[in-house]
């Protein structure tokens, strides 16, 4: 079996993949392959078209994958903010529900009409967006950046940001307050590496948690 996952950029890809190490390496031994695949948008960036793309393009790739594939199942798994990129969503809910709509308008389309599809393919997102994961992995943050404490706070739980103040934004601070800037591609995997995705995904049980307990 192979579960290819669909994320907006390489910072996702590269986060999950250091996180996650453990349970992939487990879930291969037993012949599950975990395989997690960034999408980009014409500006080339995490954000913005990348997050329209997965929501709007990746479900007609999804069909095809899971149509010509029996054994693999496909998963979506995008930042809900920024809201309203690509059909309307402020919550979750919202955002799984849209794309579980692009994925059938592209079944009605081809003419497909075996239900079972809609069963190897699931929607889960980071809420508000990946740095939630980082500010759970709060005393590996603080090992990567070689300080003490950290001067800013946050709303926790963690996954209780908004849209106003996404998780992204806090800890581009946290880097700046730190004389340092934040680079995704890289410091992401670098915090998240070192943590255990256990304990991110019990402080984050909204939206990352349910996705874990999936895997």
């Amino acid at each position: 079996m192979k579960v290819e996952i669909y994320v907006e950029g390489t910072s996702d890809k590269n986060a999950m993949e250091a996180l996650l190490s453990h349970l992939i390496e487990e879930k291969l031994e037993q012949g599950i392959r975990i395989e997690f695949f960034p999408v980009k948008g014409s500006n080339n960036d995490r954000g913005g078209n990348a997050k329209k793309d997965l929501l709007t393009k990746t479900p007609t790739k999804a069909v095809d994958i899971i149509r010509n594939n029996p054994t693999t199942i496909v998963v979506i798994m995008p930042d809900l903010y920024p809201q309203n990129v690509g059909f309307d969503h402020e919550t979750i809910q919202e955002l799984e529900n849209g794309i579980l709509d692009n994925f059938n308008q592209v079944l009605q389309s081809k003419i497909i009409t075996d239900n079972r599809l809609i069963e190897r393919f699931r929607v889960f997102c980071f809420k508000h967006d990946l740095e939630a994961l980082i500010l759970a992995a709060e005393s590996q943050l603080i090992s990567v950046l070689g300080v003490n404490s950290l001067a800013i706070t946050w709303t926790k739980p963690v996954e209780d940001q908004n849209h106003n103040i996404p998780p992204k934004n806090i800890v581009e601070e946290i880097f700046r307050r730190c004389g340092k800037k934040y680079k995704g591609t890289l410091d992401a995997a670098r915090i998240l590496g070192n943590a255990r995705y256990q304990d991110i995904a019990e402080q984050c049980p909204q939206a990352f948690g349910l996705f874990v307990e999936f895997l």
